[in-house]
C-alpha cells in the first residue's frame, strides 16, 4: 500500500503583501514514486503565516478520499497551532489564552475541518536548508506569488 507524502511551504514578498503557497505530493512505494502532484497559488495582500496555513489547507483538501498522509512544513507557526495550540483556542472559542481572538481564525477552522478527515502525522523541517522536497514546495510558493507581485520596475520606482 502506498504512503502518502505532502511538503509545504509559503512565501510573502512583505508581510503583509502579494503571497503564495505551494504543496507538492507524493504517492510512495519504497524508493518508487508511483504518482507526483504540485499545487501553487497566491493572493495580492497576505502574509506569510496565511500562505503557510493555505498550504497545508491546500494539500489536505486536494485528497479526495481519508487518507493516512504525512505533511511536511517549515512553519513552527503551522506545526506547533496544529499540534498544541488549536486544542486550547477551541476549548476557549477560539480564543487565546490571552482571551483574544486567534489570528487566522478563518483559515484555523479550514484547517482543523480538512485535518478532521484523515489520519494526519505532522512534521516540521528547517526551510532553506537543502531539503530537495521543501525547496519544491518553496519553488511552487513563489510561482504562486508571482503573478500578485508588481513588475520589477514598479518596484524598484525605475523604469520607461
Amino acid at each position: 500500500m502506498p504512503e502518502f507524502h505532502a511538503w509545504t511551504d509559503g512565501a510573502c514578498s512583505g508581510n503583509p503583501g502579494p503571497g503564495g503557497w505551494g504543496v507538492l505530493m507524493r504517492a510512495v512505494e519504497g524508493d518508487a514514486i508511483l504518482k507526483e502532484r504540485a499545487l501553487s497559488g497566491g493572493e495580492p495582500e497576505t502574509t506569510n503565516n496565511r500562505m503557510e496555513l493555505m498550504a497545508a489547507i491546500m494539500a489536505l483538501e486536494a485528497l479526495s478520499r481519508p487518507t493516512r498522509i504525512t505533511l511536511t512544513t517549515d512553519s513552527a507557526y503551522v506545526k506547533n497551532g496544529v499540534e498544541s495550540w488549536i486544542h486550547g483556542w477551541k476549548k476557549n472559542g477560539w480564543r487565546t489564552a490571552g482571551r483574544k481572538p486567534v489570528k487566522n481564525i478563518d483559515l484555523w477552522q479550514r484547517l482543523d475541518a480538512a485535518q478532521a478527515r484523515h489520519e494526519v502525522t505532522w512534521r516540521w523541517i528547517k526551510g532553506h536548508a537543502g531539503h530537495a522536497e521543501n525547496e519544491r514546495a518553496d519553488e511552487l510558493a513563489r510561482e504562486g506569488m508571482a503573478p500578485f507581485k508588481p513588475p520589477a520596475a514598479a518596484r524598484t520606482g525605475t523604469g520607461a
